[in-house]
């Protein structure tokens, strides 16, 4: 018997997350033949555009919330509409991204609700008439696995770790508008300032190139900034490249920062610190460039380069260039 699921839509700057996609991939595993709602919350929610790609990608009905103090994120204007949603729609499991986002509201709604959660999940899967869950512990040193005991349960999704279902243009659903009345917030949000690189989010990122302490000073991230463009990733960071303050912490990847899984992940100059580890070592590709060859990053590592990060990344750079021009 199939099972209504809810999946919360992370809309930002004009457009979705493409963990959102990832989470109804993993709702349509969980619902197993049900029902997959979508929510969008938020002011000025570009409603019509948003709802059909989010049908597109398997969602089969849109319940949208508008309200202009849901115009920036605060986990009690979204939990109350959430909570709105979550009665209205009575779903069997709630499916969020585990981003900063997901990671603050689903364990609030879940306290509030007394139901469980099952956070950072990696892999979704069936086994019987059971939803068998996947994720890391211990730093990413051990998985494992977790079952839906309850009636209704809340699952955060790791971004990057589970494929989007084929997106088809021809898919239509349901989109319906419910107004909420928020009320009594606690927090209000005056200004946002994004200290965030601008391009690809690096949680999301397909590559990922990494600078530490080997880069040296803040031109040194220069050519990974380079070989990123090129290879249209993002660029992260090592703790150790933060605290030198070569970068800034939003780049940091590791046990203190972002947790990262993208399909290519290129080490730069980065010794392989077990906290660094702990972001990066489900990376499906690790390339480690580091003129130390008893740098513990090489354990980690698929391909190891010894040498100069300053001559090899360059070297890199024109080389995918050249692929790409010949591919073009």
């Amino acid at each position: 018997m199939g099972r209504k699921v809810l999946v919360l839509g992370e809309a930002r700057d004009g457009g979705l997350r493409n963990v959102s996609f990832e989470a109804i991939s993993a709702a349509s595993t969980v619902a197993d033949g049900g029902e997959i709602v979508a929510a969008l919350v938020g002011k000025d929610v570009k409603v019509k555009a948003l709802s059909e790609e989010l049908i597109a990608y398997g969602a089969n009905k849109v319940v949208v919330t508008e309200h202009e103090d849901l115009a920036a994120y605060t986990s009690d204007g979204y939990a109350q509409a959430l909570l709105a949603i979550i009665e209205s729609e009575q779903p069997e499991a709630i499916v969020f991204g585990h981003t900063a986002l997901g990671k603050d509201l689903a364990p609030k709604l879940a306290a509030r609700l007394d139901k469980g959660l099952i956070s950072d999940v990696t892999d979704v899967e069936v086994g019987g008439d059971q939803v068998v869950f996947t994720r890391p512990i211990y730093s990413g040193k051990a998985f494992e696995k977790k079952i839906m005991t309850d009636a209704f349960t809340f699952v955060t999704i790791r971004p990057n770790n589970i494929s989007p279902l084929a997106k088809d243009e021809g898919r239509t659903g349901d989109v319906e508008d419910l107004n909420v009345e928020i009320k009594n917030l606690r927090t209000v949000v005056k200004e946002v300032v994004r200290k965030a690189t601008q391009g690809v989010d690096l949680s999301e990122a397909k590559v990922v190139i990494a600078g530490g302490r080997g880069v040296k000073s803040t031109e040194g991230f220069g050519p990974l900034k380079e070989l990123a463009d090129v290879l249209n990733g993002a660029v992260g960071a090592s703790r150790g490249a933060c605290d030198a303050d070569y970068c800034d912490y939003s780049l940091q990847i590791g046990q203190t920062g972002k947790v990262v899984t993208p399909d290519l992940y290129i080490a730069c100059g980065i010794s392989g610190a077990i906290q660094h580890l702990a972001g990066m070592s489900n990376s499906k590709i690790i390339v480690a460039i580091n003129k130390d060859p008893e740098a513990n990053i090489f354990k980690v590592a698929d391909y190891g380069i010894i040498g100069d990060l300053f001559e090899v990344v360059p070297l890199l750079t024109e080389e995918f260039k050249k692929l790409k021009v010949q591919s073009a």
